[in-house]
């Protein structure tokens, strides 16, 4: 059964990994559940309860970060709900055009969102930029975080 629960645990890892960067995939949630689940695959041994009460805090600053970037973004610059809404709706919709879709998707999004409610294309711009840059930085923090908590889960398991 050890290996069997050491190969969900690597795969969700892996998904995890992954999800830091791609919006629709839930990732540091998935890291922190395969962590879980490899410290269980020896009974919590190696890595106890108080590792991985660490690596929860981490999980859920990492959930808030993500929460809260596109959002401190778009409010720092004065962007309109409506240019919220469509840096959403601008990530989910670029999902389906890969990589590029993945990049211009918030940015587009929340330019539209808000050239739809001020018919300024210059601020529309400005406003998408902030938003972009806001999730970059949130998907940068939240690869460090990961980072942290691999590092945490391998250091718990050498000790």
């Amino acid at each position: 059964m050890e290996p069997l629960l050491w190969l969900v645990a690597a795969a969700l890892v892996l998904v995890g990994i992954a999800g830091t960067i791609l919006p629709a995939i839930p990732g540091v949630p998935l890291v922190f559940v395969g962590l879980i689940v490899g410290a269980s695959a020896d009974d919590f041994e190696r890595v106890g309860w108080p590792s991985l009460l660490l690596i929860a805090v981490l999980t859920l600053v990492a959930i808030a970060v993500d929460f809260l970037a596109g959002v401190l973004g778009a409010k720092r610059i004065g962007a309109s709900p409506w240019a919220i809404v469509g840096a959403a709706l601008g990530s989910f919709i670029g999902l389906f055009f890969g990589f590029p879709g993945l990049l211009l998707g918030p940015f587009v999004g929340a330019g539209l969102g808000e050239w739809l409610v001020l018919r300024d294309l210059r601020r529309a711009g400005k406003v998408g930029l902030a938003t972009w840059v806001a999730m970059l930085v949130a998907s940068a923090t939240k690869v460090a975080i990961v980072g942290a908590m691999l590092g945490i889960f391998a250091l718990a398991w050498m000790i």
